[in-house]
């Protein structure tokens, strides 16, 4: 039972590590934004990934086997996230007021929690309830505080419900993937996001006449590069890879609940690196993040990681088929 607990405790981490790190790209991506179109920044950002994993498989840093396998589930968490998500999120962001988009994309870890309880049958307690419910109230006050505003464009709300529900579908559909690894996971993503975004790149500078300096993007301009090499490894490879494990170890309702932990560091970060004004309201609603992310991962003593939870399932159904 210590082990089990001790796995649980790894899962957590994992997932909160890759919730820290998602929460530092915001300053890299406003960084590069105002000055490449948001297909341009992608195109890179998942092709950089994509030869990074594919480095490391060849490295034997760690193993992608996908041949004979079925890459239809595969296929499907990568058309939630990144294609669907990144999409609804870019144009929906900018087609909206900053406040409208951080309301909407902080409701996920509710939208996740019940698809998880409705799909996977893995109903939340009260205590990850009321504490996801809690995390959420206070991220929203940390949006809201940097005013409240209404664009009442109702295309850029469709974008953003479609990015909202598209993150919550990824993690439900990685958390039913079990015959794959989560460097598997990992990697159609990126193979999907370099050969998608890639291509609506390569349309949009055709036709506007810079392919050439579209491809010399980062060997010309080195903050492009910096930005684009932790937008790649340390988001795209390394955050998802430990967040689809933590997806396999502590479920989905937990994952996602420490997903706000993304706003958090990204209001901290940009106190701290861009010199952004942090309040005393900022820091309450902080400490109501990180109190409701403490409910929501409270792991009782008898508890038990979900995939060790699967396995048992699995042997009881082939002793009944015996």
């Amino acid at each position: 039972m210590k082990n089990e607990r001790t796995k649980l405790m790894i899962g957590t981490l994992a997932a909160s590590v890759a919730s820290l790190l998602f929460g530092l790209s915001f300053m890299f991506v406003k960084q590069s934004v105002n000055n490449v179109s948001a297909f341009t920044l992608l195109s890179w950002r998942f092709l950089f990934a994509f030869v990074a994993m594919t480095l490391c498989s060849l490295l034997g840093i760690f193993k992608i086997q996908l041949r004979g396998k079925d890459l239809k589930p595969l296929l499907l968490i990568a058309i939630f996230q990144p294609l669907i998500y990144f999409i609804g999120e870019t144009f929906g962001v900018a087609l909206t007021t900053a406040s409208e988009s951080g309301t909407v994309l902080a409701c996920i870890p509710i939208v996740t929690l019940i698809l998880s309880a409705v799909i996977l049958k893995e109903p939340p307690t009260k205590l990850q309830v009321f504490s996801i419910i809690i995390s959420v109230t206070g991220v929203l006050i940390i949006v809201l505080i940097k005013g409240l505003s209404a664009s009442l464009n109702v295309g850029g709300y469709l974008l953003l419900a479609a990015a909202m529900f598209s993150d919550s579908f990824y993690v439900i559909f990685s958390r039913k993937a079990v015959g794959y690894s989560n460097t598997e996971k990992t990697y159609i993503m990126a193979v999907a996001g370099a050969l998608v975004f890639t291509s609506c790149a390569v349309i949009e500078h055709a036709s506007a006449g810079t392919l050439r300096e579209f491809i010399l993007l980062p060997f010309t301009d080195m903050d492009f590069l910096i930005s684009v090499l932790y937008l790649s490894v340390a988001c795209s490879v390394v955050a998802f890879v430990l967040f689809n494990y933590g997806i396999a170890i502590i479920g989905a309702t937990r994952s996602a609940s420490l997903t706000v932990l993304t706003t958090v560091v990204s209001v901290i970060g940009g106190v701290i690196f861009l010199g952004e004004p942090f309040s005393f309201l900022q820091g309450a609603a902080t400490v109501l993040v990180l109190i409701g992310v403490y409910g929501a991962n409270r792991m009782p003593k008898n508890a038990v990681p979900l995939e060790s939870m699967d396995a048992l399932k699995e042997m009881r159904a082939k002793e009944e088929q015996k």
